[in-house]
């Protein structure tokens, strides 16, 4: 059904198509924000303690963590995404691209942590453990907050990359903003928009990815470790 909103005029038919299903694009793209925000949710939850693991951790457990990193992060999203829905048999889509996502996300998330724990000079550690800290304590509330801080940078690009990829769930139906936008060009009698369609919701891509960039840069503004080298 069009969507009833002010279509300007003096636009050629396919570009009064786009404006006219703009609350139908609306709708693909709250998915894509949706989906964007719960897969950078699970990779923070899974990547920070594998980042802890593989710093902190035995030789086994650093071992394990970083070659799951590897293969996750070496393996194409496409094939990740079809695997936890057709081979794993996830479901709904939403839910497999979540964790297909957000693991993947997690195997580069643990790599920005890894060096912003890292960052962290190991004296603060020894002084921590020196005053009657444990490990687990001093890691907690001497590394940890110092390393969240340095991170932002690193995770600024990983927000715009796992914003991009939701697109992949294309594949396996999801009604993201690329889906829908599929499905107008798809419709009968409007094959000849599919430029028009490019052109829209690739701006909104830009103006998603930009109001993204922005946000965290205004974070690490404020988060900022004086003379810490977050820049």
């Amino acid at each position: 059904m069009p969507c009833p909103v002010p279509v300007p005029g003096g636009l050629s038919p396919d570009w009064q198509y786009v404006f006219e299903n703009a609350c139908y694009l609306g709708d693909g793209l709250l998915v894509t924000i949706k989906l964007t925000l719960a897969s950078l949710l699970v990779g923070f939850a899974a990547g920070l303690p594998a980042a802890v693991v593989e710093v902190y951790g035995g030789r086994y457990s650093s071992g394990l963590v970083r070659n799951v990193g590897v293969v996750l992060r070496g393996t194409p999203i496409v094939v990740i995404i079809m695997l936890a829905y057709f081979a794993f048999g996830l479901s709904p889509a939403f839910f497999a691209a979540t964790v297909a996502l957000g693991f993947r996300s997690a195997a580069y998330q643990t790599q920005i942590f890894r060096g912003a724990i890292q960052s962290v000079s190991r004296g603060q550690m020894e002084a921590a453990r020196s005053i009657g800290m444990s490990k687990v304590q001093a890691i907690r509330h001497v590394v940890l907050p110092q390393a969240l801080r340095r991170s932002v940078p690193g995770f600024q690009n990983e927000v715009t990359i796992v914003l991009k990829d939701t697109s992949i769930a294309f594949a396996i139906g999801l009604a993201e903003l690329l889906t829908k936008s599929y499905d107008l060009f798809q419709s009968i009698g409007h094959t000849t928009a599919i430029f028009e369609l490019i052109l829209f919701v690739s701006a909104i891509y830009f103006v998603l990815t930009l109001l993204a960039n922005r946000s965290l840069e205004l974070l690490n503004d404020l988060v900022a470790i004086p003379g810490g080298g977050n820049r």
